[in-house]
């Protein structure tokens, strides 16, 4: 038995144990917990560490542990707030779908964060150890960042350190670019199928998303520019590397009528290059920022996805005066980015297994993919797909006649966790569809996932 289902075993039968005693019963001493259980004291500690954070025991140093005595809260009449908050303009249920984890007996092909097997969870470690022990680990950060994180970002993007500013994380960056660049009520032109959490953000934030429609190559230039003409927008948001959730790559030949339509329009070009690191092929094409001559692209770029999701690291890169506003808007919301995270961070990155790490990630990615591939040739030969170029989710079209909202729904009764596609588009589509994701399953696993989706997909009696 491993350390961590020692742990839950304990758990189970302390919380039983306390279910069965009077509130503020005093629990058997770790001692005897050791003894009867047959555990290490360790063990035993992280178990009464959980119980104490879900509000089951609590402890008296000295003392004990005891049953928790059940919170009471005064009933009250809230139905006044409906009145004075109005209609929300926060739309966040598709972002919280996201994060949500399903069932333990769950296959999750649903998220978008990698597993534990794919995260350097040793070198993460290691590198927060010793960032800790830096002299100055806990004193003030630069508002713009560690001068050592800027460089590094710079170097990666192909820009200038002083264009570079540290942000918590890939989401954030977005909610204060995007914010910082129209004011509320403006169209913003988002290539679909897109990222739901910067679709969410975008309503969230008073700002008009405008689908406008890709395919294997990227954001299609014709529909783009009649987008820039219909709507007047002056900024479209877009992942040209890797997008989620198809894994296309802005092909070659369009950079340059994207870039050349934004400029036409008056208009930012927001790139979202959060899949850098996770191409299942050839080194991948620069960002859009190495063709820029005039300060329109503004680059967002996170760690989040290619170590682990509680590191909460990213950078916007952005030239001219927008970058000041930028940085004002995200210094007034959150004022700076911990330090001992940044610290961390750039001990991971310099790190000598870095570099080894990000190979090891893509070819488990590329692994899986391929495997779902197969999967679904023999499984669901009814369905098509674009095999993606890189990232960690598939866009599965479904038959003709299905909707994905049920197919999820039956899905997730078959033992499988997808996300409908109606998720990453903003308006009407032609087809429903559906997000595989492969983040979370070794590849493994993934030929029964496909088999529990086919039962989903064909429904009952299928």
């Amino acid at each position: 038995m491993d350390s961590g289902s020692s742990v839950a075993v304990v758990v189970a039968n302390l919380r039983e144990l306390a279910r069965g005693l009077p509130a503020g019963a005093r629990l058997p001493s770790s001692r005897r917990l050791v003894a009867d259980l047959g555990v290490g004291p360790v063990t035993v500690q992280r178990a009464v560490d959980a119980l104490v954070a879900d509000g089951t025991v609590t402890t008296r140093p000295g003392a004990g542990t005891y049953v928790a005595r059940p919170t009471r809260t005064s009933s009250a009449d809230t139905d006044w707030q409906r009145v004075a908050l109005g209609a929300s303009p926060v739309q966040a249920a598709d972002v919280v779908a996201a994060l949500s984890a399903p069932p333990e007996d769950v296959l999750d092909m649903a998220r978008g964060y990698l597993d534990a097997g794919l995260q350097p969870t040793t070198r993460l470690a290691a590198a927060t150890a010793r960032a800790a022990r830096r002299p100055r680990a806990w004193s003030m950060p630069p508002h713009a960042g560690l001068p050592e994180l800027r460089s590094w970002f710079a170097h990666q993007l192909g820009a200038d350190r002083e264009d570079v500013l540290v942000t918590p994380g890939g989401q954030g960056a977005l909610s204060t670019v995007l914010r910082a660049l129209v004011p509320a009520g403006s169209p913003v032109l988002v290539a679909v199928p897109g990222y739901p959490g910067v679709i969410s953000l975008l309503r969230s934030a008073g700002l008009a998303p405008v689908p406008v429609p890709t395919d294997a190559d990227g954001v299609r230039p014709e529909l783009l520019e009649r987008a820039f003409a219909t709507t007047g927008a002056r900024v479209l948001y877009l992942q040209p590397t890797y997008a989620n959730p198809d894994g296309h790559v802005l092909a070659a030949a369009r950079r340059r009528p994207v870039l050349d339509a934004a400029a036409r329009a008056g208009a930012f070009v927001v790139e979202d290059d959060f899949a850098r690191w996770l191409g299942h092929g050839p080194t991948p094409p620069p960002s859009l920022l190495r063709d820029d001559t005039d300060g329109r692209v503004i680059t967002v770029n996170s760690l989040t996805k290619t170590a682990a999701p509680s590191l909460r690291v990213g950078c916007v890169v952005a030239r001219g005066p927008v970058l000041q506003r930028i940085t004002a808007l995200r210094v007034v919301d959150d004022l700076f980015v911990s330090r001992p995270l940044q610290e961390a961070t750039v001990e991971l990155v310099t790190g000598a297994g870095w570099g080894a790490h990000l190979r090891a990630l893509s070819a488990a990615l590329a692994d899986r993919v391929r495997t779902l591939g197969t999967a679904l040739a023999a499984e669901l030969p009814e369905c098509t797909w674009t095999p993606p170029r890189g990232g960690f989710s598939l866009w599965l079209r479904l038959p003709r006649g299905a909707e994905d909202a049920e197919v999820a729904r039956r899905a997730l009764a078959e033992g499988v966790a997808v996300s409908p596609g109606r998720h990453y588009v903003v308006a009407e589509e032609e087809a429903a569809h559906l997000r595989l994701c492969v983040a979370g399953l070794d590849a493994g696993q993934v030929p029964e996932a496909v088999r529990r989706l086919a039962r989903a997909v064909r429904g009952p009696g299928g």
